[in-house]
């Protein structure tokens, strides 16, 4: 026995050499402390875009991110987090000062550094941040904006509403040939050698798709394709929410548990995409970035964070991002025991479908006034599903920008985000415009652009 125990440590003892043997020589130095081996940094930017408690979710996945770069040494000083900061004290948080992300999961809020919180969040400063513009920021927030150099890798984890070509903000929104030409800047002066986006909102692939050049440096993974939405999950019924959402929970399980060292990003891609079953998660950009460690921009320690031994819920209630407000106020009106509860939850239902008709009745009018009379050309407009190339960018930023300011301001009413194919299809034909989109809204906004909360 004695003779036995000890070939099996002799045996282990060679594998354990073996396994960092090759480690030493695929990656002869490991990121340490934020650091790369060519002596470049990691830097971060982690944004949730929204705000409301109903929107736990997207803030419990920026802090969950940020203790997992935390945890892997990455230094304060390297990543920047951007919320709202409104869940944690918020008085329908039962819990204050904690935010979880998974059921019975440890509080991701405590110990995060919030640079830019409340109105601060928006898509403005993003891009300062984003690109290093100290003035622009100055006496803002904490001032701190990633100071990248031509040796430096980036990580970006963006997590909020979503819909064709642009990403929400509390209060405006960042649009995909804005991003993209930003981007582009970075990379021509030289202010980052490889660049990872992780991107959870509906439709956020079409932020990239076709759009991002494929040689670039810069790798994205999405949670969604350009033409459907992310998906909520795990409702906890103690706080009335859902805690995460499909996509971030799964890459972050899947960092806490495997050894980022010898993890690839193409492999983590891999892994969140059959395991996201709610929705077809994609990967864009330059894909050669996809078989480097994902050490490399998610930092690294020898220690995993997840125990085997503990039990990861699956995720057997998600819900589609766009029907979270209304799921939320069902499954509160069906665990309510008092009937006065109930008529008001009931009520608030009723006032989300009420608007969403609103909201449905003045887009059909719209469509029907550019189309002139014509119900072939406005069944096209509310219904086809034109595809968001480059050449429509101008045009539709354009229509949904002015949608936004004459009819339903976009961040105000979250479902707008549903009807923006129409807005597409606009910019699709030849005998519609973006100029003949703002006249056909001249004549149908008129009250509307003051109506809030279409959920």
């Amino acid at each position: 026995m004695g003779r036995e125990r000890w070939m099996l440590g002799v045996f282990i003892l060679l594998g354990v050499t073996s396994t960092w043997g090759r480690l030493i020589q695929r990656f002869p130095s490991f990121p340490v402390g934020g650091m790369l081996p060519n002596g470049g940094k990691i830097w971060s930017i982690l944004v949730a875009g929204s705000n409301g408690y109903y929107n736990y979710r997207h803030q419990a996945d920026v802090c969950h991110a940020y203790q997992i770069l935390h945890k892997n040494g990455i230094p304060d000083e390297n990543i920047i987090v951007m919320m709202y900061d409104d869940v944690a004290r918020s008085p329908e948080n039962p819990t204050p000062n904690v935010i979880i992300n998974r059921p019975n999961g440890p509080n991701v809020y405590k110990g995060v550094p919030i640079d830019y919180s409340g109105e601060d969040v928006n898509s403005t400063n993003f891009l300062a941040v984003l690109t290093g513009d100290k003035n622009a920021i100055s006496g803002i927030g904490s001032g701190k904006v990633i100071e990248s150099g031509p040796k430096d890798h980036i990580f970006i984890n963006f997590v909020d509403h979503g819909a064709p070509g642009f990403l929400c903000f509390p209060n405006d929104e960042l649009h995909a040939k804005l991003l993209e030409s930003t981007l582009q800047s970075m990379a021509y002066s030289n202010k980052f050698s490889k660049m990872v986006l992780y991107v959870e909102a509906c439709e956020s692939g079409s932020m990239f798709d076709d759009i991002l050049p494929d040689k670039n440096n810069i790798f994205v993974m999405t949670a969604a394709d350009p033409r459907e939405s992310s998906y909520a999950c795990y409702y906890d019924k103690l706080r009335g929410t859902y805690l995460g959402d499909v996509f971030s929970v799964k890459w972050m399980e899947d960092s806490e548990k495997e050894n980022l060292l010898l993890e690839s990003l193409h492999h983590q891609f891999e892994v969140v995409r059959t395991e996201t079953n709610t929705s077809h998660v994609e990967e864009y950009g330059d894909l050669d970035i996809g078989s480097l460690p994902v050490a490399y921009f998610q930092g690294y320690r020898q220690t995993v964070s997840i125990d085997e031994s503990e039990d990861i819920p699956p995720i057997i209630d998600a819900v589609n991002s766009r029907d979270v407000p209304i799921e939320i106020l069902k499954r509160q009106y069906e665990s309510a025991i008092d009937k006065r509860s109930k008529r008001i939850l009931e009520y608030q239902i009723k006032r989300i479908h009420r608007m969403r008709r609103h909201l449905d009745v003045t887009v059909l009018d719209i469509a029907s006034e550019i189309a002139q009379g014509d119900h072939e050309r406005a069944a096209y407009l509310l219904q086809s599903e034109s595809k968001l190339t480059y050449p429509k960018l101008d045009c539709y930023e354009t229509v949904v920008q002015y949608f936004s300011r004459k009819c339903f301001k976009i961040s105000k009413n979250p479902h707008t985000l549903s009807k923006m194919n129409v807005f597409i299809n606009i910019c699709s034909v030849s005998w519609a415009s973006a100029q003949s989109a703002i006249k056909a809204m001249d004549v149908i906004c008129i009250k509307e652009r003051h109506l809030t909360g279409i959920l």
